[in-house]
């Protein structure tokens, strides 16, 4: 990912491995072994989730939020952001976006949430809103792994910033009082924090964001393109995975103890999740390879729908439901199973990429 070159897809996935670095090529590894770490951690170190959260941006813990920004700022500053207006332009990549992100993948959720957790309400109220966070954040490490298109993960991570301060709110009252509601079922009360929302969409999009604007604008400017894509990007891209690991690390340190004590619960929690990932993931990659959208817009599309804002979801149960709450535990769990699925998952889109698409469109 941080060093990548981009590679006709003619010479197959052995040149993109070859220029891969030490990091990159092993980096499933390397994520399982931050998560065992973090466990450890969380499991051998008395209080370090107290201290870990003891500093905070809204209801994430400090460290974490900025091991978030570590992540994120390096693959936006990779961002083209002069060629955005040809996304906004592809009408199909915007609305099947909204589409999936906005109306099916809540919806898919809802009824996981349903089927596998029906007698657990505290779970169940913890998916749903799981569901409803939709990605701005690690969507941008698995898509630039995949090779997928920057721009178009940037712009629809934006866009998909804008509906959760607007629309969050309106869904979790739909998903847990009126839909159930139709339907006969228990309902829950939430009454979600507009600030939460907003405070999340600003910290873990907004400031990484307007960094790899300027970072580009300004680094082009000074010493051109070449310069920057040639020699600046490389050095500064292995920061992105650094961070990556560093957050996941304190992820799993946050709630090793939790994790480890009630693992029947997190498995329960973890199946629909899993099914989630996969189902959600595979209509994105089948939906646009229908629109004939290319590999690469096919492949944003797909992780872009697949991803979940952890961030959000675990601010959002702790700030409503408190850090105990099976709430905070659901949402908790979605990293847990999110980031192997997901680094799975880049795997299955490589492998799709040489079967699926033909050579002239595999790179668009």
């Amino acid at each position: 990912m941080s060093t990548r070159t981009e590679i006709p897809p003619t010479q197959g996935d052995e040149a993109v491995v070859g220029k891969l670095s030490t990091l990159d090529r092993f980096l499933p590894v390397w994520i399982i072994a931050a998560m065992a770490l973090g466990l450890l951690l969380g499991n051998l170190i008395p209080g370090l989730n107290t201290s870990l959260e003891a500093v905070k941006v809204g209801e994430v813990s400090l460290p974490i939020a900025v091991g978030l920004l570590v992540m994120m700022y390096p693959v936006l500053a990779k961002v083209r952001y002069d060629q955005t207006r040809r996304v906004i332009g592809d009408r199909k990549l915007m609305i099947s976006s909204l589409v999936i992100n906005w109306l099916l993948a809540p919806a898919f959720m809802f009824v996981l949430a349903w089927v596998f957790l029906a007698d657990l309400p505290e779970y169940r109220t913890g998916l749903i809103i799981v569901g409803l966070a939709r990605c701005i954040a690690m969507v941008m490490i698995w898509n630039d792994l995949a090779c997928g298109d920057r721009e178009s993960a940037a712009v629809l991570v934006a866009i998909n910033s804008v509906f959760q301060v607007v629309a969050f709110g309106a869904l979790g009252w739909f998903y847990l009082q009126l839909l159930p509601s139709w339907l006969g079922l228990p309902t829950t009360s939430a009454d979600f924090s507009f600030w939460a929302i907003t405070l999340s969409v600003l910290i873990f999009l907004g400031i990484p964001l307007l960094a790899g604007f300027l970072t580009r604008t300004l680094g082009e400017k000074a010493k051109g393109r070449d310069w920057y894509e040639g020699t600046f990007l490389p050095k500064l891209g292995q920061w992105a995975l650094y961070g990556l690991l560093f957050t996941i690390t304190l992820l799993f340190a946050l709630q090793g103890e939790t994790i480890t004590a009630r693992p029947l619960d997190v498995a329960r929690i973890a199946l629909p999740l899993l099914v989630y990932f996969v189902v959600v993931f595979g209509a994105g990659m089948l939906i646009g390879k229908w629109l004939d959208l290319g590999y690469a817009k096919t492949t944003t599309l797909a992780f872009t729908a697949a991803g979940n804002n952890f961030e959000l979801a675990i601010a959002v149960a702790i700030g409503t439901f408190g850090v105990t709450s099976g709430q905070a535990l659901a949402g908790v769990v979605g990293p847990l199973i999110e980031v192997p699925a997901l680094v799975a998952l880049v795997y299955a889109a490589l492998w799709a990429r040489k079967r699926f698409f033909s050579p002239a469109t595999a790179s668009l």
